[in-house]
């Protein structure tokens, strides 16, 4: 059987680094842990159990796209590499089906699988983490950060771009796609990641994350993320703004305009989860709450992107924990 390693990244994760690494002994020739300057015993853990540990340079930014680089440069013998997110525990059995998978297809350069929250019911912010992981199985563009790659594409593409500090993992996905070869996902259990969000807070900056993401990205590769692009560039721009506008102007009628506007988008877009993810009708209003909101936040990362890209300032990780 193919020889198969694993590339865990992670930052102060606690028992989320204890339960990610205890998955996946046993399932995998190596394991490199790559730490970006934990406070915590993270590193002192993964080195007890035995596992290869990469400490990150901490003069240099830190981007998960570098350390799972550098992670892969540890590897020392291996046909495929699993990439996990140390928040994330491996099922049990997904290393070897998916192992079985790339040795029957030789068309494919990645293979993923499905992740799910494991306490989705939490809090409101897990529970539409939980609904962001529902996505079909069979040939994709992008995937997340838990995805097992053939090494011999990774070298060939040079990995993961380290200046992409958000949806690195979508750009890498595009460049295999675009270089001739499959991403896939299967139909089965893969991750059961922890959120572990509790706060307005956590879920904010996370949003914000995922705006930078939208705009770098599509930069980039720019038919990716566009519908997610339109939406904020209305949702978190032009409707605000007018908004502002028509209170400054005296123009109620004006403002009230764009607060209906808001009122359909939250009701289309519930009714699209009541349809698509089969959520409880109260459960799918509160959703579309968050998802309308959402659009600021993301606007904010976009503009943050933009705006170091002119200034040619240093892209730093956005983390929301």
């Amino acid at each position: 059987m193919s020889k198969v390693a694993a590339v865990v990244i992670g930052r102060n994760e606690g028992v989320r680094l204890e339960r990610c690494l205890t998955s996946l002994a046993g399932q995998v020739d190596q394991i490199v842990y790559v730490d970006s300057g934990s406070s915590d015993d993270s590193v002192s853990f993964a080195r007890g159990m035995g596992v290869d540990v990469v400490e990150l340079d901490t003069s240099v930014p830190f981007t998960a796209a570098r350390a799972r680089n550098e992670g892969f440069a540890a590897v020392t013998d291996a046909d495929y590499v699993q990439f996990v997110d140390g928040d994330c525990g491996v099922v049990e059995f997904w290393i070897e089906k998916a192992a079985e998978e790339l040795d029957g297809l030789s068309d494919v350069g990645i293979i993923t699988g499905w992740r799910s929250e494991i306490e989705p019911e939490a809090t409101v912010y897990n529970a539409m983490v939980e609904v962001e992981w529902h996505r079909p199985a069979g040939d994709i563009a992008a995937c997340g950060g838990d995805m097992m790659v053939r090494a011999s594409v990774f070298r060939d593409l040079g990995g993961f771009n380290p200046q992409v500090i958000a949806s690195e993992d979508d750009e890498f996905c595009l460049r295999v796609g675009k270089a001739g070869h499959r991403v896939l996902r299967l139909p089965e259990q893969m991750t059961r990641h922890d959120a572990d969000m509790t706060t307005f807070g956590e879920w904010w900056k996370r949003t914000i994350r995922n705006g930078h993401g939208f705009a770098e990205v599509g930069r980039m590769h720019p038919p990716h993320f566009k519908r997610e692009r339109q939406r904020v560039w209305i949702y978190g721009g032009v409707l605000p703004l007018l908004f502002l506008l028509s209170l400054l102007i005296g123009y109620g009628a004006g403002a009230v305009i764009v607060l209906l506007v808001y009122v359909y988008n939250w009701w289309r877009t519930a009714g699209g989860l009541i349809a698509s993810e089969d959520l409880p009708p109260w459960q799918a209003r509160h959703h579309a709450l968050f998802l309308t909101l959402s659009k600021i936040p993301n606007m904010i990362g976009m503009l943050t992107y933009h705006r170091r890209r002119m200034s040619g300032a240093d892209a730093t990780i956005i983390e929301y924990k």
